[in-house]
């Protein structure tokens, strides 16, 4: 079932420890520059999410991992516990409003602060992105669960989480969009759609927000090789992809995760309202690329 109703917090694993330097060790002191900060990262159990929960932690960061799949987050946390983080689990669905408000205190409560919040989950499963394909035969309630998960649910992490932020006078928040949301394509128009959507409100949270000391950033993966995209790609699909990018490899979870971990550093202290292609060039050339033809 994909939509839980509220929602349960289990606290995996606080180690208030001030030594880290288990985990921190392995990347050095260079790139701790999210030491004391505290994340939450939604759709975190796997792909995307997962790898920048595990990059944050290495970086210094305290992570709730957070996740509809909840035994996918405490797997994540434990990943992170190994090399010394420090990690908390929430099972969390965010379409539900009730669900990520506890998501939020949680993190407070554990904590006691909240600098990052990576709205990053999304409706990718066979159930929901498999079944969008044609407007005509489209369902209203495909429509409006695309948007719940992909969209109401990036709202609602943002209306949770400013409020402590904006009481310490700083924070970043991070939205994974998608390429989707700046293009056409033959189906998935509800998806793209709701991408779109995530596009305009970081605009609306960087403008309203930005003189508080709120930073808000979208990034937008292309094709990424994480399992649930894996699940979901024909060979015709990948084939496409791989004759529109421009560079020789495919797009992986540490990928978008790099990114990510740069944005919610204070080296990225002057950059927000911005949506970032992570796409390997995909969205950067001329369309007649991928036939290798030249028009002048």
């Amino acid at each position: 079932m994909f939509l839980l109703l509220g929602v349960v917090c289990a606290v995996i694993s606080v180690n208030d420890r001030d030594d880290d330097r288990s985990i921190r060790g392995r990347t050095g002191e260079a790139m701790a520059e999210l030491s004391g900060k505290v994340a939450i990262i939604t759709g975190s159990a796997s792909g995307v999410g997962e790898a920048t929960a595990l990059l944050m932690a290495s970086r210094g960061a305290a992570v709730v991992v957070a996740d509809i799949n909840v035994r996918g987050a405490r797997d994540t946390v434990g990943a992170i516990e190994a090399l010394g983080g420090r990690a908390t689990a929430c099972e969390v669905d965010v379409c539900d409003e009730r669900a990520v408000q506890g998501m939020i205190d949680l993190a407070m409560s554990t904590y006691g602060r909240l600098d990052i919040l990576h709205n990053n989950a999304a409706a990718l499963g066979d159930d929901v992105l498999g079944r969008d394909l044609d407007l005509v035969t489209m369902t209203v309630e495909l429509w409006d669960r695309t948007m719940a998960v992909s969209l109401r649910g990036v709202m609602l992490g943002c209306k949770y989480a400013l409020p402590p932020m904006l009481a310490q006078g700083q924070g970043v928040i991070l939205n994974t969009t998608s390429v989707a949301g700046q293009t056409g394509d033959v189906k998935r128009a509800a998806y793209g759609s709701a991408k779109a959507g995530v596009d305009t409100l970081t605009k609306y949270v960087a403008t309203m927000y930005g003189k508080q000391g709120i930073r808000c950033n979208a990034i937008a993966p292309g094709l990424i090789l994480s399992p649930p995209a894996i699940a979901n790609l024909t060979p015709e699909m990948l084939d496409a992809a791989f004759r529109n990018r421009l560079l020789s490899r495919a797009g992986t979870p540490g990928d978008v995760a790099a990114l990510a971990a740069f944005l919610a550093s204070d080296e990225a202290g002057f950059i927000t309202g911005q949506t970032f292609n992570v796409d390997g060039g995909v969205l950067a050339h001329h369309p007649a690329y991928s036939q290798n033809v030249v028009i002048g």
